[in-house]
C-alpha cells in the first residue's frame, strides 16, 4: 500500500510541475503577443513622422496599421473573454490604425479596422461607415463590454481620451455618456467637430446578449504632435 501511495504522490507532483510549466508558457505567449502590435504601430508612426511630405500629384499611401507593445490588463475581464483574447494571439492582424488611451481607467489599446468578433477579441475596432483616422468627424470605435471596454463604467463627463495616430496625438474630452438601444444609430451620425464615439454593449455584467448600448462621446480639444 505504501509503495502505491508513493507512486501516486510522485505522479501528482510531476503532473503539478507540468501544469505550472504550461501556465507560465501561456503567460509568456500572451505578453509577447500583446506587444507585437504596438511595436508595428510605433515603427509605422516613426516612419510617417520622418518621411518627407508626399507629392500632391501622387495617390495617397494607404494608412498602415498600428503596433502592439501594450501590456494588457485583464483584471476586470470576463474569463471567457480572456480565453478568446488568448486565442486571437495566434492570428495575424494589420498594423493598428491608432492607439486609444483613457488615463482615468488606465486603458491603452490598439484600434484596428472593423468590428468582427476576432478583431474585437484582440483589440477595439473602427466601426464601418464612420469617420477615418485621417479625416476625423465622428469616429465610431467598438469594444467588448466584458473586455477592453468594461472600464468605461468608471469614466465620467470631463475625463480625457487620447488617440495616438501615425502623425501625432489627438486629445479629446468626454462630453456625453448615454445608454441607447441597438437601433439608435443616430449616435454614429457625422459631426462637424472631430468626435470619438465609443460603443459597448450594456449592462456591463449582463448574462447573455446585452440588450442596450453604452455610448461615450468625446470631442477634440487639441493635439500634441509626437
Amino acid at each position: 500500500m505504501s509503495r502505491t501511495l508513493r507512486i501516486l504522490q510522485w505522479t501528482l507532483i510531476g503532473l503539478g510541475l507540468v501544469l505550472i510549466g504550461v501556465f507560465i508558457a501561456a503567460l509568456v505567449h500572451r505578453e509577447l503577443g500583446s506587444r507585437s502590435a504596438m511595436r508595428d504601430f510605433e515603427a509605422a508612426r516613426d516612419a510617417a513622422r520622418t518621411a518627407p511630405p508626399p507629392s500632391p500629384t501622387l495617390e495617397p499611401v494607404p494608412t498602415r496599421s498600428l503596433p502592439d507593445s501594450l501590456a494588457v490588463d485583464t483584471t476586470l475581464w470576463a474569463r471567457g473573454r480572456i480565453e478568446k483574447y488568448n486565442e486571437s494571439l495566434s492570428h495575424d492582424f494589420a498594423t493598428p490604425l491608432a492607439v486609444l488611451r483613457i488615463p482615468k481607467i488606465a486603458l491603452e489599446v490598439p484600434v484596428l479596422d472593423g468590428t468582427d468578433e476576432l478583431t474585437l477579441n484582440r483589440a477595439v475596432g473602427r466601426i464601418a461607415g464612420t469617420a477615418t483616422i485621417d479625416t476625423m468627424g465622428n469616429l465610431g470605435i467598438a469594444g467588448h463590454r466584458d473586455g477592453y471596454f468594461r472600464g468605461l463604467k468608471d469614466v465620467v463627463v470631463g475625463d480625457a481620451i487620447e488617440l495616438e495616430t501615425l502623425t501625432g496625438t489627438l486629445r479629446f474630452v468626454i462630453e456625453d455618456i448615454s445608454i441607447v438601444m441597438p437601433t439608435d444609430v443616430h449616435v454614429l451620425a457625422p459631426t462637424e467637430r472631430p468626435t470619438i464615439t465609443l460603443v459597448g454593449c450594456y449592462p456591463f455584467y449582463y448574462v447573455g446578449k446585452a440588450p442596450q448600448r453604452y455610448i461615450v462621446r468625446a470631442t477634440l480639444q487639441g493635439s500634441a504632435g509626437g
